[in-house]
């Protein structure tokens, strides 16, 4: 680490300094000197937690290290402006950042968008802004381009260049929080962008009031929250959508399920919740769940296991991902209040787009 842990990132019975310096050094550990942030050592980079990964140093005043995870997002986006689904490294079937899955997550292709903003609020770096956005105009014009009827966007495009006609609500939600942090940055920059105002809006009712516009993953403990920590419901629709999952998937002193059916509580979808949580006023629940996933999911180093199977009392799957422990540090840092996390994810200070009353 090149700096002191900042005090945001300090929360009692969560992280001291010691333990947060530690979390930090185990995202610096796994990032590349190309400037890839893979899930592991041996696995594959997927660009939306990577970007999680480099917002979490950024929470830690590691802004070099984000720096350089961003500009290689910036030397390996393709010419439509997507990213592949998944980059090999540290396989020996592969070179390292040699293409492992050459499917288009538009969720993922997105998500670069609240990652530069949420950089530049941490740094102030307006040059590094103005580089970055032809690279953010890119991604978001990739992603206006797979609006489907009603608002919702396509949650893939395959390898053979054919979009998908179903959208993903998670998907969804996240894609919103990016088209709102790219209005941002286009605000910022003078660069006005009516298509993403407009996707923003429809997308934002879409998310909100059809649920029918979507796929069915019910199950799935981050399409409950994820219209939440994505800006789509704040206020009393927020905190019955909270209510109404909350015996589902939240068990307690021990974390979040990813899915209501299965034993299994895992530590980013714990904490993402808590994040959604700190954002609409319910901080103490945040902090409450951020503690739990610390007796068994917190590894020595300070890295973060992906899952516990509470029946079993047993790790599942026997691996650390720098995107658990990059979802710890920012809800931390949210709770923490640190100024650029705050911004980024509590919302009100993010252009709306277009309001939407209904649209067919």
């Amino acid at each position: 680490m090149t700096a002191a842990v900042p005090e945001a990132l300090l929360l009692d019975g969560v992280l001291d300094a010691e333990q947060a310096a530690g979390t930090v050094r185990s995202i610096l550990a796994e990032q590349q000197p190309d400037g890839a942030i893979p899930w592991f050592r041996g696995h594959h980079l997927d660009p939306w937690d990577h970007t999680e990964a480099a917002m979490a140093l950024d929470t830690a005043g590691e802004h070099a290290a984000a720096e350089a995870a961003y500009r290689w997002l910036a030397g390996r986006q393709n010419p439509d402006g997507s990213w592949y689904a998944a980059y090999a490294y540290g396989q020996s079937e592969h070179a390292d950042g040699a293409v492992s899955n050459a499917a288009k997550e538009t969720n993922f292709c997105a998500y670069v968008a609240v990652g530069v903003w949420h950089h530049h609020l941490s740094t102030g770096d307006d040059a590094f802004l103005e580089w970055m956005w032809p690279t953010v105009r890119r991604a978001l014009d990739f992603i206006v381009a797979q609006r489907l009827p009603g608002g919702p966007i396509a949650w893939r495009v395959d390898e053979h260049g054919t979009a998908s006609d179903e959208a993903l609500l998670t998907g969804s939600s996240s894609i919103l929080h990016a088209l709102r942090c790219g209005l941002a940055v286009a605000d910022y920059l003078e660069e006005p962008q009516p298509d993403w105002e407009l996707a923003a809006g429809r997308l934002r009712h879409a998310v909100a009031h059809h649920p029918e516009r979507f796929l069915d993953k019910d199950r799935y403990s981050m399409d409950w929250y994820y219209p939440v920590l994505g800006t789509a419901l704040r206020g009393p629709a927020a905190l019955e959508r909270i209510a109404e999952g909350w015996d589902r998937f939240v068990v307690p002193g021990l974390g979040v399920r990813c899915v209501s059916d299965r034993p299994w509580v895992t530590g980013g979808e714990s904490a993402e919740l808590a994040l959604a949580l700190w954002a609409v006023g319910e901080s103490d629940r945040a902090v409450d769940i951020l503690r739990w996933i610390q007796k068994h999911l917190r590894h020595g180093d300070g890295s973060y296991w992906t899952g516990y199977v509470f029946e079993d009392d047993a790790i599942w799957p026997e691996e650390r991902t720098t995107w658990t422990a990059g979802a710890l540090l920012l809800a931390v840092a949210a709770l923490g209040g640190d100024p650029a996390t705050v911004a980024v994810f509590g919302g009100e200070e993010l252009p709306a787009g277009l309001v939407v009353q209904d649209c067919c």
